[in-house]
């Protein structure tokens, strides 16, 4: 045994595949310890909240820590970031119409466009070719750059206690900074938000674990029918092999997958939840293990020691126990690893259809998929909704797949050799 296993963890592929999974399961186990509370929570009130770190500014504003900076870079950075495509757009038309070469106005680069600008703009030109409506939005551009780089404070007024009348409570410059540490609530969302104001991240990990205990559970449902069919049927044969082929062969000709979508669509979603699903899912893919299964029982069933087991008078479930089955562990294994997996994109694949597990606790990789799809998450932009999910479910796959793949090399004699 201490042989087996020191060949497995030798093996390349194996041991890749186990590092991955095991660092999904790390991180799903250690992160809610962090981040406590329900995924399916909604902390905003919007959809897609795009990544990064978000400030209260009724905190940064109360703060009594107040810094002043004085950043060569802040105008122009404030001007990048308020700098409209449409405005940028009206900037390179008017450029170009005065007589700069249309390859040297380059909009995607702020500082160079506003340099072109200051040294080319007149409201007094009349560039040939430019409208009077265009002229006057490049007026107006030119009014709203002057206007950042010439910010005033702004004051900060509250009601006086007493008279009801505005009082003014505090002026921020635009030289005022806060230190993000001074700042009562902070919230990091490095994924961002859902369709529905979750944490996304929070979410996926979520789904993560519920999906690899679908996976899971459907997986060694679907590997104990399979392997208890495919014994029988290769061992004693005759008309119980007849009838097992015979269903074998039955759900063969029926897609697993139409069959699978016709038995969720029939259970009705309310009573779709996660076990549920894992259930139906396992016991509709047990075909190819019973089939491979037999395949390697009819092999071994006139072996010369299970041929002395019979003669001894051992029962069937002794024989097919301690005679049998540890011919065949290994392969046993590396079937429900990628009956695992398969559970995993069936899931996906029922949820993408609409015929997945309803649940209002806990999520999974398939339902976050359906959301996304639903609220049109790829024609917002808002692939942190979708995208780390095709990740987490490629790289589950990729994983259960290589520790598969090596240990069909540390087991099969052929590979081996």
């Amino acid at each position: 045994m201490k042989t087996t296993f020191r060949q497995i963890f030798r093996q390349a592929n194996f041991v890749i595949g186990f590092s991955i999974i095991t660092l999904i399961l790390l991180v799903i186990t250690i992160y809610p310890l962090f981040n406590p509370g329900s995924p399916l929570q909604m902390i905003g009130q919007g959809t897609f909240f795009k990544p990064g770190t978000y400030v209260n500014i009724y905190d940064s504003l109360d703060t009594s820590k107040v810094y002043t900076l004085r950043l060569d870079d802040a105008a122009a950075n404030r001007i990048g970031k308020k700098l409209l495509p449409a405005d940028r757009e009206t900037m390179r038309a008017w450029l170009i119409a005065f007589g700069l070469p249309e390859e040297s106005v380059q909009i995607e680069y702020t500082d160079d466009l506003l340099q072109l600008w200051w040294n080319s703009y007149d409201e007094n030109v009349r560039p040939q070719g430019m409208t009077s409506a265009a002229r006057k939005a490049a007026a107006r551009v030119d009014a709203k750059l002057a206007g950042l780089y010439n910010m005033e404070s702004l004051t900060i007024t509250q009601p006086d206690e007493t008279t009801g009348e505005p009082a003014q409570k505090m002026t921020v410059s635009e030289t005022d900074y806060v230190n993000v540490s001074d700042i009562a609530n902070v919230r990091v969302l490095p994924l961002g938000t859902d369709n529905f104001g979750r944490d996304t991240l929070k979410e996926l990990l979520a789904a993560t674990a519920t999906s690899l205990k679908i996976g899971l559970l459907a997986g060694c449902i679907a590997t104990l029918v399979g392997l208890a069919l495919g014994l029988f049927a290769g061992y004693v044969g005759g008309i119980v092999d007849d009838i097992i082929m015979f269903f074998a062969n039955l759900f063969t000709v029926i897609p697993g997958f139409v069959l699978l979508i016709l038995i969720s669509y029939s259970i009705g979603q309310e009573s779709r939840g996660a076990t549920t699903v894992a259930v139906v899912i396992g016991f509709t893919s047990w075909v190819w293990t019973t089939r491979s299964v037999r395949a390697q029982v009819l092999s071994l069933r006139n072996r010369d020691h299970v041929n002395l087991s019979k003669l001894s008078g051992h029962s069937l479930i002794r024989i097919l126990v301690t005679d049998i089955l540890p011919y065949i562990a290994s392969y046993v294994v590396m079937a429900l690893i990628l009956q695992i997996c398969s559970g995993i994109l069936s899931e996906a694949q029922l949820s993408m259809l609409g015929l997945g597990p309803k649940t209002t606790e806990v999520p999974t990789l398939g339902l976050m998929m359906f959301w996304g799809m639903q609220y049109t998450a790829h024609l917002n932009g808002a692939w942190w909704a979708y995208f780390p999910v095709i990740v987490m479910i490629a790289l589950i796959s990729f994983s259960l797949n290589l520790m598969n793949t090596g240990l069909d090399q540390v087991f099969n004699p052929q590979l081996r050799s």
